[in-house]
């Protein structure tokens, strides 16, 4: 995920997460798009802000700033898994589970994309 070197969009996303954890989901989703106004590739704003308006029981609007966050960072499972979520809380069973399976994908092709780990060494007998 790509931070933000903005303070300003940095502060409004802190804010939003201080409400999310009192409970006003409402008002976290204000700061949300207001860091997002701030900073349009503040990915963590994003992801605030699909799950404040979840919270907050806008779940098509949920969606669609899932789906925003899908454009914005396609190849992030995270992104799939929260429209996933936002889907599945709006009813939307089969493209909850579609969302789903991409998320599992990408996650499998980031594992194998990455180097192997070394954890088989153990297993090998010495000579």
């Amino acid at each position: 995920m790509t931070k933000s070197n903005s303070p300003t969009a940095d502060a409004l996303s802190q804010q939003g997460l201080d409400l999310l954890t009192a409970a006003d989901p409402a008002a976290a989703a204000q700061c949300f798009r207001a860091a997002i106004d701030a900073d349009p590739a503040h990915v963590e704003a994003h992801h605030g802000l699909v799950r404040a308006l979840r919270d907050a029981g806008r779940l098509e609007q949920s969606i669609a700033a899932a789906l925003a966050l899908t454009a914005l960072t396609p190849a992030d499972p995270l992104a799939h898994t929260a429209l996933s979520i936002s889907l599945q809380h709006a009813g939307h069973i089969p493209q909850a589970e579609a969302a789903s399976t991409r998320a599992r994908i990408l996650e499998w092709k980031m594992q194998l994309q990455s180097p192997p780990t070394d954890s088989t060494q153990d297993l090998d007998p010495k000579p």
